[in-house]
């Protein structure tokens, strides 16, 4: 692996190159519009800063609410409905479908700017399974436990590739003996069950053994652990750490060790074709609408006694919650007309992220946050609009996920890629990745609030440019820039034992939490597995 020192120079240069290609466009051409979103801003931080009114308007009463609009929040919505229960109301939060949203490029057409994909799910994810079957996208389940997905919903070939010493490689791996001895590990690993009888690595992460060998895994980092073992090849040491970056925002020097084989042992459908859409997990968000026959409300209503005889939702964001004996107050605010009410529920699934739960609950160490919470991972991701395609090198094919070896960067996703086999769009979009660990998380996050296009540009197009040159900005029309400065938990060492998520996965109240943070890393799986847990225990109390 580069020096840091190397991996300081190196991205510097990378980001001169991409501002003077930029900079060169803008001076000969008529620049694409760019947008920039920053994600709950600023409502988030008059939040944090208690700058918000609290004072309703009016009271009203629910059955039960449910704070957020993530995976988490949409998949406890989906249990309570199989359990028979409609009568509740979603307040969506900030963003409509969280870290599953999408941007509209043209038309129908849809780019995610957040998750874009789902590993085909383990024997363990009986919720993931459960619910594709529902939305008509797992067809059978085999024996074996090997799943038949719709095909269409499948990504087509070619589905991944890295540029590497300027040619295209299939996949994403330099094979050498490092990555075979490594990966002879993890398939040793992928069936293995500690002494309590379960899976060392499970997913969701709470079916994983809790046999102590394994467990001291997370009492080192990634990296510690690689090299105690042997390991030094420079390409399985970059592969390792993109791998990690993309899953826990965080490289192999921040995260746990554990989580570090987690990644690759837990799912045990090794070469699976993944689940994916123009406009990535926002799909499958938009499909558990449908199926629940979720209604969006267009304002608070205006009676005191909130029934619904389908599930309903509305554009508002809590502000506090207080829970009483008979039930949980909740101020929200409307997103749009900013009119706030406090409604009373009977019962709450508090879907949000715990970093905000944290500032609107009252006693909150009443619930088990005592404590700093685990951090959370910045990250860009950006959409370049495209009215054509650019010349690919040496003819070779465009393919679904496009990575540059050792970028700081992610690659790019080309949201249109399950249509390229018929013909090319007349418009597609590149989404472009950037988990933002170059420096740590809160330098990163004081940095994204004043950082202005030409900065954020120069990181969200790096990959491109390093690919087709300053040529890719002939085929540019409009650029979105999406900013998640607290995008995901990260896994760092002692995760696996931390206090507060302990305190909240075991919390029985009124409230019960339900999101991807309480399993310390954000993947869909384990949001899944919260929301349908939290909708189970409303129901069994």
């Amino acid at each position: 692996m580069p020096t840091r020192r190397q991996f300081l120079a190196h991205t510097a240069t990378l980001a001169a190159a991409a501002s003077a290609s930029w900079l060169g466009y803008r001076h000969l051409n008529r620049p694409p519009s760019i947008h920039i979103n920053r994600v709950g801003l600023p409502l988030g931080h008059l939040l944090r800063d208690r700058q918000l009114p609290l004072t309703p308007s009016r009271r009203a009463q629910c059955n039960i609410l449910i704070l957020g609009s993530g995976a988490a929040a949409l998949t406890a919505a989906w249990q309570l409905n199989k359990l028979g229960q409609r009568d509740f109301l979603i307040a969506e939060g900030f963003e409509r479908n969280g870290n599953n949203a999408a941007y509209t490029v043209s038309g129908s057409l849809q780019a995610p700017t957040g998750a874009h994909y789902l590993a085909q799910p383990s024997r363990e994810s009986q919720d993931v399974r459960t619910l594709l079957r529902d939305l008509n996208i797992l067809q059978h389940e085999m024996p074996d436990g090997k799943l038949v997905l719709k095909d269409t919903d499948l990504v087509h070939a070619p589905d991944e590739r890295v540029f590497h010493q300027n040619t295209w490689h299939d996949g994403l791996q330099i094979q050498d003996a490092d990555s075979k001895r490594f990966f002879q590990i993890i398939d040793s690993l992928k069936n293995a069950y500690g002494s309590d009888g379960r899976k060392i690595f499970a997913i969701p992460i709470a079916l994983s053994s809790s046999d102590p060998k394994w467990r001291e895994l997370d009492t080192l980092t990634f990296a510690t652990w690689l090299k105690s073992q042997g390991f030094t090849s420079p390409n399985l040491l970059w592969y390792l750490d993109y791998c990690c970056r993309d899953d826990y925002g965080q490289g192999i020097k921040q995260v746990s060790a554990f989580a570090g084989l987690h990644y690759f042992a837990a799912r045990g459908n090794d070469h699976a074709a993944v689940l994916t859409w123009a406009d990535g997990l926002n799909h499958l968000s938009e499909k558990i609408r449908q199926f629940i026959q979720l209604e969006a409300l267009n304002q608070f209503p205006n009676h005191a006694e909130w029934t619904f005889r389908q599930p309903a939702s509305l554009a508002a964001s809590a502000l506090q919650i207080v829970e009483h004996a008979d039930g949980v107050n909740a101020v929200l605010r409307h997103n749009q007309s900013g009119e706030i009410i406090e409604i009373k529920a009977k019962k709450l699934i508090c879907a949000i992220p715990l970093m905000i739960a944290a500032r609107i609950i009252a006693e909150p160490q009443r619930y088990g946050f005592t404590g700093k919470l685990p951090e959370s991972a910045p990250w860009l991701v950006s959409n370049f609009v495209l009215h054509s395609f650019p010349n690919e090198l040496k003819n070779s094919e465009l393919a679904w996920d496009n990575v540059v070896y050792g970028s700081r960067g992610l690659g790019y996703v080309v949201a249109t890629h399950q249509d390229i086999r018929l013909a090319k769009p007349e418009i597609s979009a590149f989404t472009a990745y950037a988990a933002l660990n170059h420096d740590t998380p809160q330098n990163v996050r004081k940095w994204l609030l004043n950082a202005n296009e030409a900065d954020l540009l120069d990181i969200a197009a790096q990959d491109l440019l390093t690919v087709y040159g300053k040529r890719f900005w002939q085929h540019v029309s409009h650029i979105d820039l999406t900013v998640r400065a607290h995008a995901m938990a990260v896994p760092q060492v002692g995760y696996l034992n931390d206090k507060i998520l302990i305190n909240l996965r075991n919390h029985h109240s009124r409230i019960v939490f339900a999101h991807s943070d309480l399993s310390g890393y954000s993947v869909f799986e384990e949001a899944a597995f919260w929301g349908a847990e939290a909708a189970r225990k409303i129901q069994a109390a």
